[in-house]
């Protein structure tokens, strides 16, 4: 038996041998060496939690299809490959980005658009002189824009949007002469417009709204020949006047000037011809409206809240496209002349808002007949007091928010398609397909209702996808700050007849991917530009991404290495297959009635339900991506509804994060077992239909993270953060010491902390949770658990990470962490510091108190005190120098008793009226996406915790 198995091994080794040199062979000297060196570095660079460039390592980047590289069809004259586009889009990468990036010298397209990459913008992209489209993003970037970046003769498109960064505009970006786009919002970019940028004979979109620059308008701007859109709002041009030459802007669609402490007079823009929407609100804005008229074309015109005066001119009527006009909160007087809307006829989709709040307007003149869907507003008017006119006087309510739902265009039967696939166009075929989602959004809109145009923007997406009309369903979308429309785009194959294709092949989803991550779709400009959110494959597609280099090696020089190894590979693969095949005969059969035998296992667990996968598909309305609150690694997580009413967070796994059957009914027996009030209660799970998906309680408060770092508009008091340490401190102890058998948690970080309606925190995501050890047989309990180290950057006890050896006091390091955010608002690791070294450094140079969190207003010194020394002794660097968690628990709930009367008042009633009913929803706003963070970590819930020893 042992030459046999000699045999077999020298058998596999020769095949391997085989076609390591067939692959080798062919990749060795393909992509140039520079370049692969480089891709190496930019990966060492990043953080890569979910896997996504795990093939980096192998093979040759333009031969072995690694994720998100794309390379030229044919060598250049130096002989090699080079990477043309770096895509990687939406996957969840942090770190930081590269300076090798410059070393891609012959590449068009860099996005790493929406991932969480920190640090600054590498100066040697600079490098990169074949650059067209620079997509950074989304991200966390900071620093301050690189000179460099002005000198690239070929970018068209500069996207740096949503992100952190400071400092100045650079002057030398007046040397992008082929540039369309500039898209700089939501930074916080500082000093004065350069008027030099008037230079740019090919800009067409100027988006730098919510930044901090000052200074004054440059009238210079005017002279640019093609701008479309000039978006500047929430800046501070403290003083400046909007110059008269804007006025002359020939080809302008769109000027926003929202909130930017402007003053001075209206200019007269009844001169630019197509111009479609003006916001100049939230200014200082005097005197009279230009009486000229507006472009036919105008759908938008918002005033509102300045200082202008005089009377409403005429010329707003006659407007056919009017959406919305705004003129609230000035000083307008005299009459509103009805002509505005009195010659307005509007079909079902068309709306028309008049708000005219608040100014000193005595009456209306003409008709007091208001057409259909025309909604008119003089709430705070001297008129107001004539009761003829109080159908004018009410609330107002006029503008369009949130998500709204389009009609439905099919009536087919409800889940008779097997999800993921869905009912594609037309009725009444009822035709079953696999769509593409793509997340889509309008970043700067040239209306103020989408709906007037749904129609034209689905004739407008298909035509320049070259797809057919019915190939597109569009049900909801959102109306967002800026304002922007987001939307998800269900694309389908088309249906010729019964025999008509359910999936599309690889090359129309490539092809249409690569439409929308090259901005291949025309522009138009009554829906401004775009931005690509994600592009979702779906079961049959995933195979397809990352798509695989179209260059290739000669034939010639590939003939050699594939002659020399293809017979003795073949034959010694069909021997190797026969011997194989026979060995298992055998043990086949067994492994199947096995493989059969789980897939029947139904284990009934009490308090946790057996759902079916109707149902869940039922209650969240057949996984709507409406119904999405997070996702990462391990899957999504849904909000649903079960048909009594319950409201439930649904964790879904993906394909390749599945376990094996009997292991995740293992995890669910395990994890039935946790009862406390502080720990998340799982309800229920779904293993049909080769899914495997877990059922919680819903948790309308989201996370503690989400609190800490302010997207909540109440920010905590101390008492309430007090009170979510004790709560988290309470179910850790739980796990250590109470559960059965007990846990250690393994990645306690504050997204793991969630708030239900009366915020009382509980602790979830236990999927990298381990079981505590047992006594041997001599009955000796180890002090740990030898496991490979996982958990959180920031958080990871530093012990446990040199070692292996999780313990107890693990935990407490990562909770310890936990409560210095809670005290300081700080993140574990922002900008290369460590929020253990920070406070520890303020502590011990007696300025503790500087880093504390203002928002959390006052607060009794010597109970945060206590609670700074608690924390920093969690997070002491000894294992053995931390407390256990019964002595964190004891030490808060001391620190709870010292609290002053006021603060325990509230306390108490929060912890009684929650033991009464936790159910009754906070009369704090829920959060929009309340279960989890953005980042639904890969530490989910069935990801790893069935342990190697066997519950007792």
């Amino acid at each position: 038996m042992s030459g046999y198995k000699l045999s077999l091994i020298g058998i596999s080794l020769i095949l391997w041998v085989s076609w390591s040199l067939l692959f080798t062979g062919a990749d060795s000297q393909v992509t140039h060496p520079d370049e692969v060196k480089a891709l190496r570095a930019i990966k060492k660079s990043l953080v890569d939690p979910n896997g996504n460039l795990s093939n980096w390592r192998r093979g040759d980047p333009c031969r072995s299809n690694w994720t998100g590289i794309l390379c030229y069809n044919e060598t250049k004259n130096d002989g090699y490959f080079h990477v043309r586009e770096l895509q990687l889009l939406d996957m969840n990468l942090s770190g930081k980005l590269s300076s090798e990036l410059g070393r891609l010298s012959y590449m068009k397209i860099l996005d790493v658009m929406w991932n969480a990459i920190t640090g600054t913008i590498p100066k040697e992209i600079g490098n990169i002189k074949t650059l067209e489209l620079l997509l950074l993003n989304g991200n966390q970037l900071s620093g301050s824009l690189p000179e460099e970046l002005g000198y690239l003769p070929n970018l068209n498109r500069i996207q740096i949007d949503q992100n952190h960064i400071s400092g100045p505009l650079p002057v030398s970006f007046a040397n992008l002469k082929k540039t369309e786009h500039f898209h700089m919002n939501n930074n916080s970019i500082s000093g004065q417009i350069p008027p030099e940028l008037s230079k740019l004979p090919k800009l067409l979109h100027l988006l730098l709204d919510n930044n901090n620059l000052s200074g004054y308008l440059p009238p210079e701007l005017a002279q640019i020949p093609n701008l479309h859109i000039l978006q500047l709002d929430n800046n501070n041009f403290d003083g400046s006047q909007i110059p008269d030459s804007y006025g002359n802007m020939s080809r302008l669609l769109k000027l926003s000037l929202r909130n930017c402490s402007l003053q001075g007079p209206l200019p007269n823009l009844g001169n630019i011809p197509n111009l479609t929407y003006i916001d100049l609100s939230f200014n200082q804005l005097s005197g009279p409206i230009p009486s000229e008229k507006l472009s036919d074309n105008i759908t938008t015109i918002d005033l509102s809240y300045n200082n202008l005066n005089g009377t409403i001119p005429s010329n707003f009527s006659g407007l056919p496209h009017l959406q919305k006009l705004s003129l609230a909160n000035n000083s307008l007087s005299g009459s509103v002349p009805s002509i505005i809307w009195q010659n307005r006829t509007l079909n079902a989709t068309e709306t028309l808002i008049l708000d005219l709040r608040s100014n000193k307007l005595l009456n209306i003149s003409g008709t007091l007949v208001v057409p259909q869907n025309v909604t008119i507003s003089l709430q705070g008017n001297p008129l107001c007091s004539n009761s003829a006119l109080s159908d004018f006087c009410g609330p107002y309510n006029g503008d369009v928010d949130g998500t709204l739902q389009l009609a439905n265009k099919t009536d087919c039967p409800p889940l008779a398609c097997p999800p993921p696939y869905e009912y594609a166009l037309p009725f009444p075929t009822c035709f079953c397909a696999l769509p593409l989602l793509v997340g889509y959004r309008l970043k700067s809109p040239g209306f103020h209702d989408f709906r007037s145009y749904v129609h034209r923007f689905e004739w407008y997406i298909t035509s320049g996808l070259k797809l057919n009309q019915s190939q597109l369903r569009l049900n909801t979308f959102a109306l967002e700050a800026g304002p922007r429309v987001r939307m998800y785009l269900r694309i389908f194959p088309i249906f010729v007849d019964n025999s008509s294709s359910r999936l599309f092949n690889k090359s129309e989803v490539l092809r249409l991917r690569s439409m929308f991550t090259g901005w291949l779709i025309p522009d138009n400009d009554f829906f401004g530009p775009y931005e690509l959110l994600n592009f979702t494959l779906l079961a049959d597609y995933r195979e397809f991404i990352p798509p695989p280099s179209s260059s290739s090696i000669s034939k010639g020089a590939l003939a050699g290495i594939i002659l020399g190894v293809i017979a003795g590979a073949v034959t010694i693969s069909a021997f190797v297959s026969l011997v194989i095949l026979r060995l298992h005969m055998k043990k086949h059969h067994c492994a199947g009635s096995k493989r059969n035998l789980l897939s029947k296992i139904s284990v009934k667990i009490d308090g946790v339900k057996e759902f079916n996968f109707e149902e869940l598909t039922l209650a969240t309305k057949n996984f709507n991506n409406s119904s999405l609150v997070g996702q990462g690694g391990y899957g999504k997580v849904y909000k649903g509804t079960l048909t009594d009413g319950t409201v439930v967070a649904i964790k879904r796994a993906l394909e390749g994060s599945l376990q094996g059957q009997k292991e995740f009914l293992t995890e669910i027996e395990l994890l039935s077992r946790l009862h406390h009030r502080n720990l998340v209660s799982l309800l229920g799970y779904c293993g049909e239909e080769g899914e495997q998906m877990l059922v919680y309680e819903f948790m309308p408060n989201g996370t503690l993270r989400d609190h800490i770092s302010g997207k909540c508009k109440e920010p905590l008091s101390f008492a309430m953060r007090l009170r979510v340490a004790l709560g988290s401190a309470k179910g850790i102890l739980y796990l250590h010491t109470e559960a059965d058998p007990p846990i250690f948690h393994r990645d306690i970080k504050a997204s793991n902390i969630l708030l239900d309606a009366k915020f009382i925190a509980k602790v979830a995501d236990f999927g990298l949770s381990r079981l505590a050890p047992v006594p041997n047989l001599e009955g000796t309990l180890p002090a740990h658990v030898s496991t490979v180290v996982k958990g959180t950057p920031g958080y990871l006890d530093p012990e446990y990470f040199l070692t292996h050896k999780l313990t107890d006091k693990s935990d407490v390091y990562s909770l310890g962490v936990v409560f210095l955010e809670l005290l300081t608002g700080m993140q574990p690791i922002s900008h290369g510091k460590n929020i253990v070294r920070e406070v520890n450094l303020a502590y011990r140079s007696g300025m503790i108190f500087n880093v504390i969190d203002d928002r959390m207003g006052s607060y009794p010194s010597e109970c945060v005190e206590k609670f700074i020394n608690l924390a920093l002794k969690c997070c002491q660097e000894e294992t053995e120098a931390r407390p256990s968690m019964a002595e964190v628990v004891r030490e808060l709930e001391n620190i709870r008793l010292m609290m002053p009367e006021s603060d325990s008042i509230i306390r108490d009633s929060l912890v009684t009226d929650s033991e009464k009913d936790s159910s009754t929803p906070s009369s704090t706003s829920a959060m929009k996406y309340p279960y989890v963070s953005a980042d639904v970590s890969g530490s989910d819930l069935v990801s790893g915790v069935v342990p190697s020893i066997h519950p007792r």
